[in-house]
C-alpha cells in the first residue's frame, strides 16, 4: 500500500475539498502552497495597518479638505494601510475636489443671478441693467477688473454704484500696470468696507488706488 506522507496523521475530514486531489484524495500540495502565500501576503499588509484609525497619519497639505474620522475609521475597518489610505485621499484630491467645486461654483452663480434679478427688480431689468454695466465696465475698466466684479452679487452692485456715481471714472492705458497693486485692489473691492458698508475712507483710497493705476477718464 503506498503512503502519502503529506496526509498521513492528518483527518481526512479537516482538509478542505479544495486541497484534495479529486480522483485520489491526495493533498494537492501546489495549492496548499498558493494558498498559504496569499494568506501570507494578507498577513503581511495586516501588519502594516495601524493598530487604530486615529494612527493614521494623513497628509493634507493643499488645504482643501482635513482627515474624516469616520472615513478613516471606514478604511481601517477593510484593513487598508497607512499608504493606502494616503492614496485615497490624494485621489479625492485630484480628481473628486474639482468636480464639487465646479458643481459649487455653477450652483452659486444661478443663486447669484436669481438674486440680481430680485434687487433690480424682475429678469427684463436685471437684463437691461446687466447691458449698461457690460457697457460701462468695458469702456473704463481693465478686463481683470471687470470679470473680479462680475463674478459676484456684491461685485455687480459695486459695479453699479461706480457707474451711476461715474467713480472711479476710469480708462485703459496702452501701458502695464503694477500687477501686485492691481492684486491688492482686488482684494480691497472685495472687502465688506467697500461693497457693503460703503465706507468713505475705505472708497477714497480704492478710488485713489484706481487713479493712480489707470488714471481718469
Amino acid at each position: 500500500m503506498t503512503i502519502n506522507l503529506l496526509t498521513e496523521g492528518l483527518d481526512e475530514a479537516t482538509i478542505p475539498e479544495k486541497f484534495k486531489d479529486p480522483e485520489s484524495g491526495a493533498l494537492r500540495l501546489g495549492t496548499l502552497l498558493s494558498s498559504y502565500e496569499a494568506l501570507e501576503r494578507k498577513m503581511s499588509a495586516r501588519q502594516l495597518t495601524p493598530a487604530s484609525h486615529e494612527d493614521y497619519c494623513i497628509e493634507c497639505a493643499h488645504g482643501m479638505f482635513t482627515p474624516d474620522t469616520e472615513v478613516n475609521r471606514r478604511l481601517h475597518e477593510k484593513g487598508l494601510t497607512q499608504e493606502q489610505v494616503q492614496e485615497v485621499y490624494d485621489l479625492a484630491a485630484e480628481r473628486l475636489v474639482p468636480m464639487v467645486a465646479e458643481l459649487v461654483a455653477e450652483f452659486q452663480a444661478d443663486r447669484e443671478l436669481e438674486r440680481l434679478e430680485r434687487h433690480f427688480g424682475g429678469s427684463e431689468k436685471w437684463q437691461a441693467v446687466s447691458r449698461q454695466l457690460l457697457a460701462f465696465g468695458h469702456k473704463n475698466l481693465e478686463p481683470t477688473v471687470l470679470d473680479n466684479l462680475a463674478g459676484s452679487f456684491e461685485g455687480v452692485l459695486a459695479l453699479y454704484r461706480m457707474m451711476k456715481s461715474e467713480e472711479p471714472g476710469l480708462e485703459r492705458r496702452a501701458e502695464p500696470v503694477n500687477a501686485d497693486g492691481e492684486k491688492d485692489l482686488h482684494s480691497m473691492m472685495r472687502d465688506p468696507r467697500y461693497w457693503r458698508d460703503r465706507d468713505p475712507a475705505f472708497i477714497s483710497k480704492v478710488t485713489e488706488g484706481f487713479q493712480t493705476l489707470y488714471g481718469r477718464s
